[in-house]
Formats: structure tokens, sequence, C-alpha cells
């Protein structure tokens, strides 16, 4: 027994020790989704960090499923301990998709759902079904949320099973522009609740 699996053997204190060098995962929060109109995550607040104590945070979505057909599933930045979630945003998108019949399979730049200094939530996914199979997946990476001197970049990459029953390959990069520590991120749908799924929220330690 080597590698990777070997260092985590019987570990038991929680942490995850990454290959190659690639420091240590610390899960912090588990919120589980019941019909929630908002899942937040506030530095200080039921055990959530969100501040220097990791130079990178993970966002790790599992099964995220709408309430109602056709919505997208979206985040945004607090810096003000989730008084406002509206931190100005500029993003870029592409995807791929390619329907169940095997048709209009395509990559293409996604214009419609980025962000040119904007300060509304930011779409992750497609327009998620709501039948009872169709769901989305995928994870969010946040970099020196606490800086107070650079901008705060965050990347994306989600897949979702689409009302009209394609996969769709989301890819979304950016950053927020403010120069103030972000210390909550707030999740929701682009309309009406999300109807269950679980968010998990990882800090990515020094190895």
């Amino acid at each position: 027994m080597t590698g990777i699996i070997a260092q985590n053997v019987g570990r038991t204190s929680g942490l995850i020790k990454a290959a190659s060098g690639g420091g240590v995962w610390t899960l912090i929060k588990t919120l589980t989704a019941s019909a929630d109109s908002t899942l937040s995550f506030v530095d200080g607040t039921d055990d959530v960090v969100l501040d220097s104590t990791y130079p990178i945070y993970c966002f790790k979505f599992i099964n995220i499923h709408p309430s109602d057909d056709s919505r997208e599933f979206q985040f945004n930045l607090s810096s003000d301990g989730g008084s406002n979630y509206n931190v100005t945003k500029t993003t870029t998108i592409f995807e791929a998709y390619h329907k169940e019949d095997g048709t209009n399979g395509t990559l293409t730049y996604a214009g419609s759902d980025d962000l040119a200094q904007g300060t509304g939530f930011q779409p992750l996914t497609r327009s998620i079904g709501n039948d009872n199979d169709q769901s989305a997946s995928g994870e969010l990476w946040l970099f020196g949320l606490s800086s107070t001197t650079f901008v705060k970049h965050f990347i994306a990459r989600t897949i979702a099973y689409i009302y009209s029953d394609y996969p769709f390959d989301e890819y979304i990069a950016g950053y927020g522009n403010t120069t103030s520590a972000v210390d909550a991120v707030q999740f929701k749908m682009s309309a009406n609740n999300i109807d269950a799924g679980k968010i998990k929220l990882y800090g990515l330690g020094d190895s």
C-alpha cells in the first residue's frame, strides 16, 4: 500500500492528505437542502470558516435539485458578513452539451450568463430539470478571500441534467472586483427553492 492511499489510512482527524504535495483538505461545513430558498456560508456562524485560515476554499455540490423545472443554480459573494450579497464580478463561461438522442453536440462561449462588472448572482449551471432523476453537481474554488490587496478569483465546473434532457458541462471563471475581504457565500436557484442536495465547504491548507 503506497502513495496517497497509504497516507490516508487510519486518519481520524477528518483531514484528507492530497496527492503530490497538494495540501490538506479540511471539511468545514455541510449544508443539506430541504426546500430552502438560499443556502449561506457565513464566516463565524454555525462553525463556518471563511477567513485567512485557508488560502483556498472549495465548495462541492452533490445532486442539487430544484423545486421547479428549468432553474439555474447560482452564487454570490458578501464582504459584510452576509448582510448583502452583491460583490461586483466580472466572469466568463464556456460550455459543452449533447442531447440524449445524439444530436446537438456543441462547445460554445456562453455569453448570456457572464457578468461584466455586475453585482447579481452568477449562474453555475444551465436550467436544471426537476424530474426525480435530474440534478446538478460540481465544484466552486475561491482564492485569497481574506486579502485586502487583491481581487478575489474563482473558478467553477458543473454538470447539470437540464429540463430538455441534455447534459450541460459548464466552465466558469472570474473575479470579485473588491479588495475587501470576502466573508460569506450564498447559493440559490434563479427562482423558488433548492428542493434537495448537499453543499460541502472545504478549506485547503499547506501540506
